[in-house]
């Protein structure tokens, strides 16, 4: 058990918890889920290339060699430091024009797979736009290291595979799935080759006409051809008015540095409320693995989601400014309620007026990217157009049919997200961190946790990522890994915490992390042991 102390500032270089790798550090990094996606980023860093080019190589490369967490009909979000300024991305995709609550309930529901289960899908934009505004080498370049991939095979590493038989298992019925991901009638095993030719041809499509032929051209009347043919509704002109939008990032101040996220529709502002109740309660005079910090960081995020679950939406359509939320004034009151001798089962407040993968790069000259792409529950809705190897998200899943909710689905709307990438400023004005934490829910709780464990109690990277995790379930009720103090479970239980102790069962409800920290001239990047991934570096 680590018994540091609050230590914001520094790096402490001890390897607390059980790991399999160490930190990487080199003037140039990429930390990604897949060994091949974090080579594909370095190959553009060595080309010449800037940290956006990298991540949006790597970010390519996962649709193939990582398609159980994303594929080319994923949603993606990024936040840029360019060296001089920080830019947050929103390339989620809004509900289809025909989407309403009525229709919803003559289906009994929001189903989570199929084609009523699809939003449209912006990561090709996010790709298009990054490089549009930051990057260096051509767009056509970006895309040669999963272009071949596709085209040439990879190897199938350990965890993917056990993931894309899970997954195989439960969405192998769904349109296209089969055709694609189930050669030979099965999913792959670890070593053996995988080869998508369709896969390889849209990322050309892409490539050439930067993203055009995706949301305007061949691909998109393929893509809407095959909803209507499958029961959805999705068009080519839902298609052509997407755009991915500029949106800034909001705030929270925790210790000596700035914790930044992508305004609302992401669940990233419970990762700052609970933060900002953290410090308002008063975090770090004991050690980061001792049971009333680990109590503490529980409830916080126990109230932080009361919030998030009645009022995260669409920004348009929320009845709540994050600044109401984020008000430091409420989260003082709202810490009030972390009581440290029980667990409670927090309702969410009243606000007043006033107040997944995931990938990491950074370069030589000062530029970091936390970007994440996601289809939300593994292979997400399970469809996979035909020929083309687009495997599309389930994000319309996100939507709730509670009549006027903020979330209630509705035409042209984007539903309360997951997925969140997050960067760490130092008080100075100068970068700290690039971060995430993939996997649903988990990753806003995972935000919390790395936060704590780096920038409160100056962890490393890597052993921060190597931790024993804890993630809340309702109520309450966590669920922590096998790997934590039997001591602390034995806390939890006597506070009240309805404690069960998991694995993940190969769906990796702990997440995965990937963080790079600047440190001097030099960045420390660590990837999580949990996933195949990698951290590179030169």
């Amino acid at each position: 058990m680590a018994n540091n102390n609050s230590n914001a500032g520094s790096i402490d270089w001890s390897q607390f918890y059980p790991s399999r790798r160490s930190a990487v550090m080199a003037r140039n990094v990429v930390s990604t889920s897949q060994p091949l996606a974090a080579q594909a980023g370095l190959q553009m860093l060595l080309a010449g290339g800037n940290a956006v080019d990298a991540a949006i190589a790597s970010a390519m490369a996962l649709t193939v060699v990582e398609p159980t967490g994303c594929g080319i009909g994923s949603d993606a979000f990024a936040i840029v430091w360019d060296g001089k300024e920080l830019h947050g991305l929103n390339a989620s995709g809004r509900s289809p024009a025909a989407w309403t609550a009525d229709y919803f309930k003559q289906l009994g529901g929001i189903p989570e797979s199929g084609w009523n289960a699809v939003t449209v899908p912006g990561a090709v934009s996010a790709w298009v736009e990054l490089a549009k505004r930051f990057g260096k080498l051509p767009f056509e370049q970006l895309a040669q290291p999963a272009i071949a991939l596709a085209r040439d095979g990879f190897a199938v590493s350990p965890t993917i595979a056990t993931q894309w038989a899970l997954g195989a298992e439960r969405l192998g019925a769904q349109p296209g799935f089969a055709e694609c991901f189930m050669p030979g009638g099965r999913a792959p095993q670890a070593g053996e080759l995988f080869r998508s030719e369709g896969h390889a041809r849209t990322l050309e499509l892409i490539a050439e006409t930067r993203g055009e032929a995706f949301y305007r051209g061949e691909l998109a009347r393929a893509m809407a051809a095959h909803s209507q043919a499958n029961g959805g509704v999705m068009t080519e002109q839902d298609l052509a008015a997407h755009q991915a939008d500029w949106v800034g990032t909001i705030s929270q101040s925790f210790g000596d540095t700035v914790i930044h996220e992508i305004p609302p529709n992401g669940q990233g502002i419970a990762a700052l409320m609970a933060l900002g109740l953290l410090e308002a309660h008063g975090i770090g005079d004991r050690p980061v693995d001792d049971i009333a910090t680990l109590h503490a960081s529980i409830e916080a995020m126990k109230i932080a989601f009361a919030d998030l679950y009645q009022y995260n939406a669409d920004i348009d359509a929320m009845q709540v400014t994050p600044a109401e939320l984020l008000d430091a004034g409420y989260l003082a009151d709202r810490a009030k309620l972390i009581d440290p001798q029980r667990a409670s089962d927090p309702a969410y407040g009243a606000p007043r007026p006033g107040g997944t993968v995931y990938l990491a790069a950074a370069d030589a000259s000062g530029m970091m990217v936390s970007f994440i792409q996601s289809n939300y529950m593994g292979f997400g809705s399970g469809v996979v157009v035909p020929a083309t190897g687009i495997s599309l998200q389930n994000r319309g899943f996100g939507f709730n049919l509670t009549p006027g909710h903020a979330n209630e689905v509705a035409p042209n709307k984007r539903p309360s997200h997951t997925i969140i990438p997050a960067f760490a400023m130092n008080a100075d004005g100068s970068p700290r961190m690039a971060f995430g934490v993939m996997g649903g829910p988990m990753q806003c709780q995972g935000h919390l946790q790395m936060a704590l464990r780096v920038l409160r109690y100056g962890q490393n990277p890597q052993a921060a990522a190597d931790a024993p995790r804890w993630r809340v379930t309702g109520g309450k009720a966590v669920a922590v890994e096998p790997q934590m103090d039997p001591a602390l479970i034995a806390g939890l239980r006597e506070l009240g915490h309805e404690v069960t102790v998991e694995n993940g069962n190969g769906v990796f409800a702990f997440g995965g992390a990937q963080l790079v920290t600047r440190q001097g001239e030099v960045y420390v990047a660590g990837s999580d042991p949990r996933k195949d991934g990698q951290a590179v570096g030169y």
